[in-house]
């Protein structure tokens, strides 16, 4: 087989090829094949019937599109940009040469890349179509017209686009930037304010301000990359496209997807309507952090409940956390035998590693509060402090039950945002697609996810993105050079369980519960030096590391042998006034 060639990410071209080079393409993660060559051209080649029998046997959607060579009409592209439109990718299209595929893709996209960056793409890949210069300008002009009539604005074009400027989103960016400085790098987010939400959990016990967990934007924001300060409404990864709220598109050599999570909290009955005032509050929102530090101060006596929703949630420690440092206060304070303790969970154990459940079990103990599992709280009546939970047995038998307290901390279901659960990128739960390893999208190669709103099946939490950061960063680069993913993320996460003032029990673990500590020491016992690393450390760690693309302790492994390589796509110059 001829060297492939990669246009795109999601397009390769080939000169012709043969039945038997099939299953490498379908090795090298190709999924669909387009065959532009009328049968019967030249001596020896394979018919289209034999193409597509091959091409069936190994998996692979196989379309055939002849166009007379030297003779590609605008018929011809409205075809194949239709056909782009429809098949799944990565693609790879085929000819004698490789020539009329490549001319088919440049005129097809010269709808919206100006002609010079489809020029200097081809000719990276040895396809010199200066020939086209006249046909090229045609199309780009008039859709320039067009644009201008219907009172659009001309897209913007960027190597890596990230959707998502929170911790993962400018984590990743910044390790992008570290690794090459000229990556056209556009960041997409709404809002103007950044927050370290681990710190959240400290304010509502006092410990922290609020103000330390809180920075503009603007300065979060790794330098070199572009803030596009807007909300996303959808993806069309088929066009290498992100679509944005007021109709712009802003296309992509490579897309990382990281909004985080939405936390639903209307998915409790009466429970929004309350949030900040009688007794109810939630360490999940910035605002209301403090308001917990106030009930904690005020209760001498009387009922607090601690809920957790279903997983996954972000942080899963944290409900607990409330629970422990709220304890630790009234116990130091005097008053905690005069209040009743209950922690009210969805969850069937009290924390998915069976390593930290005992030394966690002694502080539940300690703080004699009693644990109710498979119990979800489902409706609040603030007012009255009335809350109704579902509560289900061993044999799967559900009840409401109703409980009354003075102080309540909740804890909203959460969930992928919309704009992510309807898209293309999303599974059947709503959570963007990826392999648990690289990171990357099965079904289109050149996405990417981390952070809260990925798929895959580790905590959800700051330490975790920290690692998972410079895997995304290095198998980003990897593919835009036409090379499979190398990097692979273990499923680290970390869990600093604040368990009392000056002590953390430090969980850090990988996939299927595998412990990962950092330090050699015993990760189970509770100690002095995980609070200062919490407490102390970690916001420098994270404002002024991790979003630097510092990557402390951070080196990804690799796979031991790299993924079949082909020729590396060349940079389209989309224009450095993007930068």
């Amino acid at each position: 087989m001829e060297s492939i060639k990669r246009l795109t990410p999601f397009i390769a071209v080939a000169a012709q090829l043969q039945p038997g080079d099939m299953g490498m393409l379908a090795a090298a993660g190709f999924r669909s094949v387009i065959n532009n060559r009328p049968d019967g051209e030249g001596e020896g080649q394979p018919s289209s019937a034999e193409m597509a029998a091959a091409a069936k046997d190994s998996g692979l959607d196989y379309h055939y599109l002849p166009v007379v060579s030297g003779q590609i009409s605008d018929e011809d592209v409205s075809a194949f940009t239709t056909l782009l439109g429809q098949i799944r990718g990565p693609l790879l299209a085929f000819c004698r040469t490789g020539t009329r595929s490549t001319s088919l893709w440049a005129l097809s996209e010269a709808h919206h890349l100006d002609p010079q960056a489809l020029l200097s793409t081809a000719g990276a890949q040895g396809y010199d179509l200066s020939g086209l210069t006249p046909r090229l300008q045609q199309r780009w002009q008039q859709a320039t017209v067009t644009q201008a009539q219907t009172g659009g604005t001309p897209t913007q074009r960027y190597d890596v686009v990230v959707v998502g400027g929170g911790a993962a989103g400018c984590a990743v960016t910044a390790s992008l930037l570290k690794r090459n400085a000229e990556l056209r790098i556009a960041v997409i987010e709404p809002s103007e304010q950044h927050y370290y939400q681990p710190g959240w959990t400290l304010v509502g016990a006092g410990i922290f301000d609020r103000a330390r967990t809180e920075r503009p934007m603007a300065r979060c924001i790794p330098h070199g990359a572009h803030w596009i300060r807007a909300a996303v409404a959808g993806f069309e990864p088929d066009q290498q496209r992100v679509v944005l709220e007021d109709g712009n598109r802003v296309n992509y050599r490579a897309l990382i997807v990281c909004p985080g999570l939405s936390l639903h909290w209307d998915g409790i009955d009466g429970l929004r309507e309350t949030l900040g005032k009688n007794g109810v509050t939630s360490n999940y929102q910035f605002e209301l952090a403090p308001y917990t530090w106030q009930l904690v101060q005020n209760l001498r006596k009387g009922r607090a409940l601690f809920t957790q929703p279903p997983m996954p949630i972000k942080c899963a420690g944290a409900p607990q956390k409330a629970l422990y440092l709220s304890c630790d206060w009234w116990l130091r304070q005097g008053v905690l035998p005069q209040i009743d303790v209950e922690f009210c969970s969805a969850g069937a154990v009290l924390f998915g590693v069976p390593t930290f459940v005992p030394p966690l079990m002694q502080y539940i103990e300690r703080y004699s509060a009693q644990l109710n599992f498979n119990t979800n709280l489902i409706a609040v009546d603030g007012p009255a402090r009335r809350a109704w939970f579902k509560q289900t047995d061993a044999r799967g038998e559900s009840k409401t039950i109703e409980e009354t307290f003075d102080l309540l901390h909740a804890v909203p279901p959460q969930r992928p945002p919309e704009f992510i659960r309807q898209s293309p990128l999303a599974g059947a739960d709503g959570w963007v697609e990826a392999d648990h390893e690289t990171l990357r999208h099965p079904r289109f190669g050149n996405v990417f996810s981390l952070g809260d709103v990925c798929a895959a099946p580790n905590a959800k939490t700051a330490a975790a993105v920290r690692k998972q950061a410079p895997v995304v960063a290095e198998n980003v680069l990897s593919v835009l050079g036409g090379k499979g993913p190398q990097a692979i993320y273990d499923g680290y996460g970390s869990c600093p369980l604040t368990v009392e003032r000056g002590k953390v029990v430090l969980a850090e673990f990988g996939y299927g519960g595998k412990l990962l500590p950092t330090f050699p020491l015993d990760p189970a016992v509770p100690r002095r030096l995980a609070w200062d690393l919490k407490v102390r450390m970690m916001p420098s760690i994270y404002f002024d590391l991790m979003l630097r693309g510092r990557e402390w302790l951070a080196e990804p492994r690799h796979l031991p042998h790299p993924p079949l390589a082909v020729e590396a796509p060349a940079a389209c110059d989309f224009g450095k006034e993007q930068k």
